[in-house]
């Protein structure tokens, strides 16, 4: 299952007036506004980021994880599959306390996540 997405945009500011105002009938508002990106949902948790500015990277996708242990398994098997770390297996506390979660870049170089919320 999905947790969340991101979308690399071009500038932040005009996606983020765009997708507030689109969204906005679905009951999505921002959760999270970052320097870099801003996060939005119809919940409590983010599930739909946009990313901007210089360096600005490829398509993140997140998927949800029922354990810690499915994301450390995650992590190690898409390792061996040819995937490049972009974040071990731990804790993201600035998202939330019970935030765990490993990246890793897949063959094309975009971001893959896989996200467990329980603590």
């Amino acid at each position: 299952m999905l947790d969340h997405m991101g979308l690399p945009v071009s500038n932040l500011a005009r996606s983020k007036q765009f997708f507030v105002a689109a969204l906005a009938p679905l009951g999505y508002k921002v959760i999270f506004d970052l320097d870099t990106g801003v996060g939005m949902s119809d919940q409590a948790f983010p599930s739909f980021w946009i990313d901007g500015g210089p360096g600005r990277g490829p398509l993140h996708i997140a998927f949800f994880a029922s354990s810690r242990a499915a994301v450390d398994a995650f992590y190690k098997t898409a390792l061996a599959a040819g995937g490049r770390d972009n974040g071990a297996p731990g804790i993201r506390a600035q998202y939330h306390p019970n935030y765990y979660a490993a990246f890793v870049h897949d063959p094309d170089g975009n971001n893959i996540e896989v996200v467990c919320r329980k603590g």
